[in-house]
């Protein structure tokens, strides 16, 4: 890949909770309480809070996506399903954005990106709907340039590129796929941007993935929860969010962390 342009734009950080609910699940009891790992991301300098309502409700519960849209003071991305009954909790709700996302519930988690293409009919009501009461709408999606244009022609004005698969190859240390993946990775986030979408990453990402993806200019903003909430048990939240966005910012500066 040739040398990008770095950009002006600061590369915001959205700090995933869902984490921090399944291991209160674990016990059924009310510890750890996401609401407060919430508070304290935002302190240590989270810039939006993600957080997922699956229809199985297996870790975050209605009454956190309730709390969370009454008490952040930073953007909430409300990560769900298209279906009829999470809209109408997004509409009731209105966090700054929805963040439609494929689920089934047999996977550990989300697999891949949404088929905003075979899903058109059923995603463009819904779409509609949350855009009408206000709640931006993003779509988590492959990095394929077809996928690109497939969400302008939803109206959806945000796309998250999905990054598990690149994250995969760095963790197997297969140089050549990471290339790959990162060079697909690149061009949909250029194409996406040429189209007037807003670009936004996510998925596995962690310190040691995560710079060559800060690095591409047209992306916004960077969605990371696992990797964080995993360091976190042993340096703390709020060390894990500086050393992320240290590494973040390094990468976006063009800097050695």
């Amino acid at each position: 890949m040739s040398a990008r342009p770095l950009s002006s734009q600061p590369l915001r950080l959205g700090v995933n909770i869902d984490h921090v609910a399944t291991v209160r699940n674990a016990r059924g009891g009310a510890h750890p309480d996401p609401i407060r790992a919430a508070r304290i991301a935002v302190e240590g300098g989270a810039d939006g809070i993600t957080a997922h309502l699956r229809e199985d409700r297996r870790h975050i519960r209605d009454a956190d996506m309730e709390t969370l849209a009454r008490i952040l003071t930073v953007p909430l991305n409300f990560e769900m399903a298209a279906t009829d009954e999470m809209v109408a909790m997004a509409i009731r709700l209105k966090p700054h954005a929805a963040c439609l996302v494929p689920e089934k519930r047999e996977e550990r988690t989300t697999e891949g990106g949404l088929d905003i293409v075979g899903g058109h009919d059923h995603l463009a009501p819904r779409i509609a709907a949350l855009r009408e009461a206000g709640v931006r709408v993003s779509l988590f999606v492959e990095p394929d340039l077809a996928v690109m244009e497939a969400a302008r022609r939803l109206g959806a004005p945000v796309v998250e590129l999905h990054t598990g698969t690149y994250c995969e190859a760095v963790a197997a240390g297969d140089a050549a796929r990471v290339a790959t993946e990162l060079a697909r990775i690149a061009r949909a986030a250029t194409h996406g941007a040429g189209l007037g979408l807003e670009i936004h990453a996510g998925h596995g990402l962690a310190l040691d993935s995560v710079g060559p993806v800060a690095a591409l200019p047209e992306i916004a903003e960077l969605n990371i929860g696992h990797a964080l909430i995993g360091e976190a048990i042993f340096v703390g939240l709020p060390q894990a969010i500086r050393d992320m966005r240290a590494a973040m910012d390094a990468a976006r500066a063009g800097t050695p962390a």
